[in-house]
């Protein structure tokens, strides 16, 4: 699990357990909220949702900025980080099938979830068909969160992301750049996004 983006003993454990249930029925159904009515959104991107943010709290970006911060002796002395580095490929298989599912929002969802993972050597391979799916995703969603994620990621690919934005993202990207002027972000920023415990 994870708290306050920190990554334990347990998170390799769960991470792979809800790999593994990604393709059970009972996943993908949607469910009542109490509190704000019937959502129609699955468990399923909920799982996901989860997986990319841990993704995230592991990638290289995080890594790079906690070398800065334990000169260079990060990684080496956090097993757990290095062990869930390592699963990536196993989640990544779990994911990878639900770029093609039927809801756009599982889609959506997977594709956030994938782009850290694909960060391991062994999946660098997929960088291509990401992009392609991160096209798709740009079309159509609106959701600030998801543009924003493969947006950067296209820019870290090295593609020209200038006639993919639209104003929206335009206004996004230079209210973040003025934040972080204001704010003098150095080498204790993380990057990625929050989460406390998994959905379940």
């Amino acid at each position: 699990m994870t708290h306050q983006n920190s990554i334990y003993e347990a998170t390799v454990h769960v991470a792979l357990y809800v790999a593994a249930i990604l393709n059970h029925p009972a996943i993908t159904v949607a469910e009542d909220n109490p509190g704000g009515g019937t959502q129609n959104r699955p468990t399923l991107v909920d799982l996901l949702d989860w997986l990319g943010d841990t993704a995230y709290h592991a990638d290289d970006e995080c890594v790079a900025a906690g070398e800065r911060f334990f000169d260079g002796d990060f990684l080496a002395g956090y097993e757990p980080m290095r062990a869930f580095r390592d699963a990536r490929p196993a989640i990544f298989s779990a994911v990878h099938p639900l770029l093609g599912h039927d809801d756009a929002d599982v889609r959506r969802t997977a594709l956030v979830a994938a782009i850290p993972l694909i960060e391991h050597p062994l999946l660098t391979q997929h960088q291509a068909e990401l992009a392609d799916h991160a096209h798709r995703l740009l079309a159509t969603c609106t959701d600030r969160q998801h543009r924003d994620f493969v947006l950067d990621a296209l820019r870290t690919w090295g593609h020209d992301i200038s006639g993919l934005e639209n104003q929206s993202d335009i206004v996004a990207r230079e209210h973040y750049t003025r934040l972080r002027a204001a704010r003098a972000w150095d080498g204790n920023w993380t990057g990625g996004s929050y989460s406390d415990d998994p959905p379940f």
